[in-house]
């Protein structure tokens, strides 16, 4: 029905005077009515609803991605992606550079959607950082006041409390900073650098862990209750002294490798169950 002769309908019920009906009447008089008015016509839905859904659409489905202000450098309302360990045990994490990060528990990390030009991570608690190396784009961890940057390297970061932070380098180099202070510190292998009530200091630490002339399931042991995984030896092999020098954060293939050298053994790795054999050649 037409826009004028629903105003026609309309008006002409308002005029008439009121006067008391049955409720079957009621019913009957509003079917009656809502079928002269409301015809059966195709709707016409207007393109902007289109747009709507389709925004929506898209925002309901994204998982784990959220829209806010941030601290990467000045990128408002950008896309990022937030990752977080409430579990007791080391996350490992796959960015999409190909840098490996172990996630501590209770951490929590952040980076945003266009990670491939711009890597800058925010970090909450603790976190070692393998990192690929990448002339074109340095790779920044945000701490608290402090900001990390690095080519390609392997270091640890901790937020502490009351805004403190370490850095703990074991391999390459990285430039540090604090917020507001104009100063910068580069680190060598072995150094830690302490961000604590503005003051900052810069000392040696131990990057090894060293076996001397024990059992070689002393070492078995730091394996699994370093990375994880079980390890299985031939048992002639278990209690044979060993001397060891071994990077806190070397990576476990390294150190399978290292193993089976050693002793001459062919080492399988069980990925699903996290469990390495070592069989003799």
């Amino acid at each position: 029905m037409e826009d004028k002769n629903i105003d026609k309908e309309l008006k002409k019920v308002w005029e008439e005077e009121a006067t008391q009906q049955s409720d079957e009447k009621k019913e009957a008089s509003w079917n009656d009515f809502s079928a002269k008015v409301f015809e059966k016509k195709p709707r016409k839905i207007k393109p902007w609803y289109y747009a709507a859904a389709a925004i929506l659409l898209v925002f309901l489905s994204l998982s784990g991605v959220l829209l806010s202000d941030n601290s990467f450098g000045g990128n408002r309302d950008m896309a990022y992606t937030i990752v977080e360990n409430p579990t007791t045990k080391v996350k490992l994490i796959n960015l999409p550079d190909s840098t490996v990060v172990e996630l501590q528990p209770n951490a929590k990390l952040e980076y945003t959607s266009d990670f491939a030009d711009n890597r800058k991570i925010n970090l909450n608690g603790t976190a070692f950082f393998k990192v690929h190396k990448d002339k074109e784009h340095p790779f920044r961890v945000f701490c608290g006041e402090t900001t990390t940057t690095v080519l390609g390297t392997c270091f640890t970061v901790t937020e502490g409390e009351e805004d403190s932070v370490s850095v703990k380098l074991y391999e390459g180099s990285v430039q540090m900073t604090v917020k507001g202070n104009s100063h910068n510190w580069l680190l060598s292998p072995g150094e830690e650098f302490v961000y604590n009530e503005q003051e900052v200091t810069v000392e040696a630490f131990n990057r090894f862990k060293d076996f001397d002339n024990v059992p070689l399931k002393s070492v078995l042991k730091y394996i699994r209750d370093t990375y994880g995984y079980e390890v299985i030896m031939p048992k002639s092999y278990i209690n044979m002294q060993v001397t060891l020098r071994l990077n806190e954060k070397e990576n476990l293939t390294d150190v399978i490798h290292i193993l089976a050298e050693m002793y001459n053994l062919t080492p399988q790795i069980n990925e699903e169950i996290k469990k390495v054999t070592f069989k003799s050649r």
